[in-house]
């Protein structure tokens, strides 16, 4: 027996959509007013490797749900759009219990 992706899925659409609005913020203080790229070079790579890890969630939850690829493709760029993985997330959420319900 496998264990569900989804509760995964949502901490990782949670978590990359936090880390994108604070590097919006980052980006903004590096090439704004304040001009310091100090925040900036700190949460780039840290956004970068939890939106891979973002992608595996969504992988996972693809495979198990057995998604089409244009369904993959859209919850994955949810990931690089500020607000978007919020979103997704709440659509994949209602989907997946709709889905539970008719099996």
């Amino acid at each position: 027996m496998q264990r569900d992706a989804l509760p995964f899925y949502r901490v990782m659409a949670y978590t990359t959509g936090v880390f994108l609005i604070v590097l919006c913020v980052a980006m903004v203080i590096r090439y704004g007013p304040p001009d310091d790229p100090t925040m900036s070079q700190a949460v780039s790579p840290i956004h970068g490797w939890l939106y891979a890890v973002y992608l595996v969630a969504t992988g996972l939850l693809a495979h198990q749900r057995g998604w089409k690829a244009v369904r993959v493709v859209l919850v994955a760029l949810a990931g690089t759009v500020p607000f978007a993985s919020f979103i997704a997330e709440r659509y994949v959420v209602r989907v997946a219990r709709e889905e539970q319900r008719v099996r």
